[in-house]
């Protein structure tokens, strides 16, 4: 009888799933004719036009995004990881490729370290090897083939086909000065972007790229002004995160959430995950200790730091600037700047003797 009911009830499951489907197909069929009836087209040039109902019918069929490292990174997005140098984002990223290689295949293109640097860091004191997945796969230039002539077009085309040839959809690009030289100009970085959405687009490739900081204020939060030619770039990224060496001790780092689009907004400046770099059984990785607040890893002011943050602040309004625009120069809050023109206007006047 138990049997019996089961079978009924996975009868039922599929039949209804059936329904839903031809529903789906005729709410399409509908909407197209609507469309059509109206004198919509339903493209123009490079263009597809569909109304929103449409849209949201057509997109609930696929599957939603997965999480491909915590709520950081999701099937289907080209994310990036920026931070210093020697803050240890390649090792970070490792990780992530050899935590997401025990269920899908991961390119990892390394443009960084030799093949004799990457094993050092990846064996013990005792000579031991790390055991990676076998979904996982290096990729490095082979100096015999090195064209320099379009190499940043030459870059794209091989990630391209070597992605298509290994048949993976998860690709790790260490690092983005690789692909264009001149990132931090913002047309060039415009272009490398949508070069890099077009292979999203096209294959369904995740892709996260390596991105450096030129050097930060460590008194200040990691903002997405702190990335690399930030204004085109972090348009373009679909998520965003960064890694940031603790000012109160050396041995932490902190990751740091940015930009979401899918998913949840986790590790903002109020959770931060704190970590350590630690080597076990040879493999290097972050070790996650806590959540806390970014304030409790920043730099603090000195008074003469402060003083001269007070200074700039009163001379751009003694030049008749907006609390908007002085926040936008100096790359502040408006908040801020208010703060600080309170601060200067506060001090008590001492009379001349």
């Amino acid at each position: 009888m138990f049997r019996r009911n089961k079978t009924r009830e996975r009868r039922l499951k599929m039949n209804l799933n059936v329904n839903d489907r031809w529903q789906n197909v005729n709410d399409i069929w509908r909407n197209d004719n609507e469309q059509y009836s109206n004198g919509i087209p339903s493209s123009v040039g490079m263009f597809d036009v569909k109304t929103a109902n449409q849209t949201i019918i057509e997109a609930k069929k696929r599957p939603d995004p997965e999480k491909l490292w915590k709520t950081l990174w999701y099937e289907g997005e080209v994310c990036c990881l920026f931070a210093d140098s020697n803050v240890g984002k390649s090792i970070y990223a490792v990780q992530i490729a050899t935590e997401i290689a025990n269920r899908k295949k991961v390119l990892y293109f390394d443009f960084e370290l030799s093949d004799k640097q990457f094993q050092l860091r990846y064996t013990d004191s005792n000579g031991n090897l790390f055991t990676f997945p076998d979904n996982l796969y290096r990729v490095s230039i082979n100096s015999e083939k090195f064209d320099v002539t379009n190499f940043e077009d030459a870059i794209i085309q091989n990630i391209e086909k070597t992605a298509l040839r290994t048949d993976a959809k998860v690709l790790i690009i260490d690092n983005l000065t690789y692909l264009c030289s001149s990132a931090e100009k913002s047309d060039l970085a415009g272009i490398l972007m949508l070069r890099l959405m077009e292979l999203k687009r096209k294959y369904s490739f995740s892709i996260l790229v390596l991105a450096h900081t030129p050097k930060r204020d460590l008194t200040r939060p990691i903002t997405q002004n702190d990335l690399a030619g930030s204004k085109k770039l972090y348009n373009f990224f679909d998520s965003v995160f960064a890694i940031g060496k603790s000012a109160k001790n050396s041995d932490l780092r902190y990751i740091k959430q940015l930009k979401v689009r899918f998913g949840e907004y986790t590790y903002d400046s109020d959770n931060v995950i704190v970590c350590t770099i630690e080597k076990d059984e040879a493999f290097l990785q972050f070790k996650e200790i806590a959540n806390g607040h970014e304030k409790e890893h920043l730099k603090d002011r000195s008074d003469k730091e402060l003083e001269q943050e007070i200074e700039n602040v009163k001379k751009l309004q003694g030049e008749g600037k907006s609390i908007r625009d002085i926040a936008k120069q100096l790359d502040m809050s408006k908040s801020k700047v208010a703060r600080l023109l309170k601060k200067q206007t506060s001090v008590p006047c001492v009379p001349h003797s």
